[in-house]
């Protein structure tokens, strides 16, 4: 009729892991069923991650007269309490065990017990449900303030609280029990020549147990009472199914059966077995395949007073019908805690919990409850309390700076609001500006002398695709899209091939037009716009192709870089092939060495028939620019990759229209006396000589 003790077990383990207590200490009584407590329960704590902080024996009996048994007794008590950090501690045992319990905390050991504080948590299993109430008047309750106990599940009757304020021994037919129980509680003596006047009170038998204190007498219900109760239906209905069946069977027969009072008990377990019915208060009894009663477990707190008084309150309840690891129902609110912890939950652990941002680290040699806190290690993060191990971050976020959590990683890329995009951007234009004007200038001046021997027609090309390198930078600039990611490489490669292949077809030009002068050359076939216009237009040609094998193959793409910066999301534009991407850097590479090779060699022609000098210098500075491109292109991540890249198409672009057309536009602009036929004619007799 009692709930199985198994479940005790499981509602314990329960218990603890809803309020995080895994560092416990155990009293058991010490005997058989002290150890038996204590083999079934470690394997569920080891399962469940609790460990035992100590275990101590409560003996059984102690002979008060024998120094060395209450010695003992009072350091098995003592020491766990001056030596463990645990609050919470579990009582196993029986009445006795309870009473012996607080009999050596109130002895105390000298030194010790003025400074040690026995208020704990302590949690007390079913077989001590009425330890308390066994207490003495003057023991101190105040150090259970606070319990919890495992009862037999019960409800509260009201009509037996009814029959408890009226019941009394009756005058008129003696009831031993009723009365030895009269006289023990009360203090007094029914009149009888045995006992002395002098030592005793003469009972009225009008005392009231409602009187008495919840310390000497409960007025409610217990649990073991409401297992009586449904016991003493158990058996009326096993009766009444048995009655019912005598007389089916009589009906069907005609054969007399036995009597009632002639029925042996093992006769009823048959009809106990299968039975099923609601009593008093509407809560089905039944019994399950065990023939064991359904009736699981109700958590009490206790709440005690100066007045060595107690009450109980129901804070929850182990159900064994729910589901696995839902036994447990508490009300946390309601509970009463122990004085010293100001009404917030205990603790109970081996060592401080490990906060967010650190992760556990077992120490050697101790049990697997106490360990460490180190930090997470960079890029990992831990959230909650007690993680065994820190997690990295998803790639879309990164950590903290206390590695407590995870944030999202801001999308970043070579905006027109950046002071980097901005500033780009302002010399672009500002540059495109400048080539358009130096266009405008030779176009109107385009029937001058010294626009006429540089090939207007290089020129011209060269100063618009010189533009067009400015403007192109603009692809660089804001977020990558799929079409400026199409574009940017491509027409980046192409423009500059187009005006790298013009200075190498002015170099060329000059070249030859300064070999066809002398006597009997035959370079002067050679003359003329073909060769200039062949050489760019071969030139730009081998680009085009390469881009377009590029972009038909492995075209680039806008994608997310989210491994290259902890904190940002970089939006970029992937070569698609970096095979290509560097072959159309070193094709123009090429182009400029060559370039630069030539004018390199033609520097000291004569100034009237070419600007040789000047396209050395200028080519010098493209190639000096590509070549610390590559590297630093490699060393740096994010968008500051796109600016390297704008600054270099910028400054190499800035190098040869300085470089090549500064002088010119001196001249022009600032003295034109020298921009007639007669003075280059003259220049040229001089160079010559």
């Amino acid at each position: 009729m009692v709930p199985n003790e198994a479940h005790q077990y499981i509602g314990i383990i329960r218990l603890l892991k809803h309020f995080g207590w895994t560092w416990v200490g155990f009293f058991t009584v010490d005997d058989d069923s002290g150890e038996h407590f204590l083999k079934e329960l470690k394997p569920l704590l080891s399962k469940n991650e609790i460990c035992s902080a100590f275990i101590a024996r409560i003996p059984q009996q102690v002979q008060l007269n024998n120094i060395f048994e209450i010695n003992a007794g009072v350091l098995s008590i003592y020491l766990p309490f001056i030596g463990t950090k645990a609050n919470v501690f579990v009582v196993y045992g029986e009445t006795l065990s309870i009473m012996w319990l607080s009999y050596f905390m109130l002895l105390g050991i000298p030194g010790y017990n003025k400074t040690t504080s026995f208020e704990r948590v302590w949690i007390m299993t079913a077989q001590i449900e009425f330890a308390l109430t066994s207490l003495q008047m003057g023991s101190d309750l105040q150090v259970f303030q606070g319990a919890i106990a495992f009862t037999i599940h019960s409800y509260d009757l009201l009509e037996f609280k009814k029959f408890l304020q009226i019941v009394k021994p009756c005058w008129t037919e003696r009831d031993g029990f009723l009365e030895d129980f009269w006289e023990h509680t009360f203090g007094c003596s029914f009149h009888c020549p045995m006992v002395p006047m002098d030592f005793h009170e003469i009972c009225t038998r009008e005392e009231k147990m409602e009187r008495l204190p919840e310390l000497i007498f409960e007025m409610r219900m217990t649990g073991h009472s409401y297992s009586i109760y449904n016991a003493v239906y158990a058996v009326a209905h096993a009766f009444h199914l048995m009655n019912k069946h005598r007389v089916k069977f009589r009906a069907m027969t005609g054969v007399r059966t036995v009597l009632l009072q002639d029925l042996q008990p093992w006769q009823l377990h048959r009809f106990l077995q299968g039975m099923s019915f609601n009593n008093s208060v509407g809560e089905t009894v039944s019994f399950n395949k065990g023939k064991e009663i359904e009736g699981g477990f109700d958590i009490m707190n206790v709440v005690t007073f100066p007045n060595a008084s107690f009450w109980r309150v129901k804070a929850g309840r182990v159900d064994l019908k729910a589901p696995e690891g839902k036994e447990l129902t508490i009300n946390e609110n309601i509970i009463t805690w122990p004085r010293q912890y100001n009404q917030g939950i205990p603790l109970s652990l081996c060592n401080d919990p490990c906060h967010p941002g650190y992760q556990k680290k077992k120490r050697e040699g101790d049990a697997f409850c106490c360990y460490d806190c180190t930090p997470c290690p960079n890029g990992k993060i831990s959230n909650q309390k007690d993680m065994v191990d820190c997690v990295k971050c998803p790639e879309n976020q990164y950590p903290s700076r206390d590695h407590g959590q995870c944030i999202p990683k801001k999308t970043s890329f070579l905006s027109y609001e950046d002071p980097v995009g901005i500033s780009l951007a302002s010399i672009a234009l500002s540059f495109s500006i400048v080539t358009a004007s130096v266009l405008g200038i030779f176009i109107k001046h385009r029937e001058t002398p010294i626009v006429k021997a540089n090939n207007r027609d290089i020129t011209y090309t060269l100063l618009i695709s010189l533009l067009l390198c400015f403007l192109c930078s603009f692809l660089f600039l804001g977020k990558p899209r799929k079409v400026t990611c199409f574009l940017q490489q491509s027409a980046f490669g192409i423009i500059f091939s187009v005006a790298v292949a013009c200075v190498l077809a002015k170099t060329i030009t000059v070249v030859v037009a300064f070999m066809a002068t002398k006597p009997g050359s035959g370079m002067r076939k050679w003359l003329g716009k073909r060769l200039a216009s062949s050489i760019i237009l071969c030139c730009s040609l081998i680009q085009a192709s390469i881009c377009m094998v590029w972009l038909g193959t492995s075209p680039p793409f806008p994608d997310l870089d989210m491994q290259s910066q902890s904190q940002e999301i970089t939006v970029e534009c992937k070569e698609g092939s970096a095979i290509m991407f560097y072959l159309v850097l070193g094709y123009m590479g090429l182009l400029s060495i060559i370039s630069f090779t030539v004018a390199f060699l033609a520097r000291k022609l004569p100034n009237a028939f070419n600007e040789a000098k000047f396209i050395t210098f200028s080519m010098l500075m493209f190639c000096s620019v590509w070549l610390t491109f590559v590297p630093t292109y490699l060393s740096v991540k994010g968008k500051y990759m796109v600016a390297v890249e704008i600054f270099s198409i910028l400054a190499s672009g800035a190098g040869l229209l300085a470089c090549i057309f500064t002088p010119k536009c001196y001249i022009i602009l600032l003295r034109p006396e020298l921009n007639n036929k007669e003075q280059l004619t003259r220049r040229k007799r001089e160079e010559l000589r």
